[in-house]
């Protein structure tokens, strides 16, 4: 298919999303397929479906922005947030500034309020989780999940801070207010600052290398002095101190 460079101008004009800043393949592989899916032949056509059909573009945002999430995901992580983290940070300050940086639909920053309940009271706990996609952050603000997206919570943290609903479960609004939901684009607006903690995981993974040296920097920028910086399992910073980072015993946090 030719036509993705023009695809990608029109794309950023339409909504500041900086399709260069992702990993091409990939990237194009994904989009192609959602031209497949919709019977279309090239760029152009899918480009005035999604720029005259908001059903069709609201499914080209979730699909570009890879909305995959649940609670408590890869476990271990969790592990040395709660013994590690946590302890450390609330040595400092007893009520830590915590941003969930592309939080999809609210799985992490309400993980992070559970985890973060063993320690300093709900009402003393406030979070700020951003993503870029509406429909992801509308499904956060809601909170409702089904079975399979709650299998890693501890069986107490369902019975305390979930009403089952139907076949799923709603999270209750004291956990719900201990979040501030916002639209954020990662890739082009300015980052907030202060942060004893910023969390990002499973999401630079997408981005090319050039992006990401930008990202990295911008994150050390949000934080406080010896404020962590929370990766996913795969996402490895290669030679931390470049950005400034100490690496710690594991390869998923680092210490500014």
């Amino acid at each position: 298919m030719e036509g993705y460079e023009q695809f990608k101008e029109r794309v950023f004009k339409k909504t500041k999303l900086d399709l260069t800043l992702y990993k091409e393949r990939q990237m194009k592989r994904r989009i192609e397929s959602l031209i497949t899916r919709h019977g279309l032949s090239d760029f152009e056509s899918y480009y005035k479906l999604i720029d005259s059909n908001k059903g069709a573009f609201d499914e080209f945002i979730n699909y570009l922005t890879i909305n995959v999430s649940e609670f408590y995901r890869n476990p271990t992580q969790w592990d040395a947030l709660r013994e590690d983290i946590f302890p450390a940070l609330l040595k400092r300050t007893k009520r830590p500034k915590i941003w969930s940086a592309a939080c999809s639909t609210g799985e992490e920053p309400y993980s992070l309020v559970m985890c973060l309940s063993e320690f300093v009271p709900l009402k003393d706990i406030k979070i700020l989780a951003v993503d870029f996609d509406d429909e992801a952050l509308n499904k956060a603000k809601i909170g409702m999940y089904s079975d399979k997206s709650i299998k890693n919570v501890p069986e107490a943290y369902v019975k305390k801070f979930f009403e089952p609903v139907g076949k799923g479960f709603r999270i209750k609004d004291e956990v719900k207010n201990c979040v501030e939901f916002k639209k954020m684009n990662l890739l082009l607006d300015e980052y907030p600052k202060g942060f004893d903690m910023v969390v990002c995981r499973n999401v630079m993974i997408y981005f090319t290398e050039e992006a990401k040296d930008e990202m990295y920097k911008k994150f050390y920028g949000a934080l406080v002095n010896d404020g962590y910086f929370f990766v996913g399992s795969t996402e490895q910073i290669i030679q931390p101190q470049r950005y400034n980072f100490e690496s710690s015993k594991t390869f998923f946090y680092y210490k500014k």
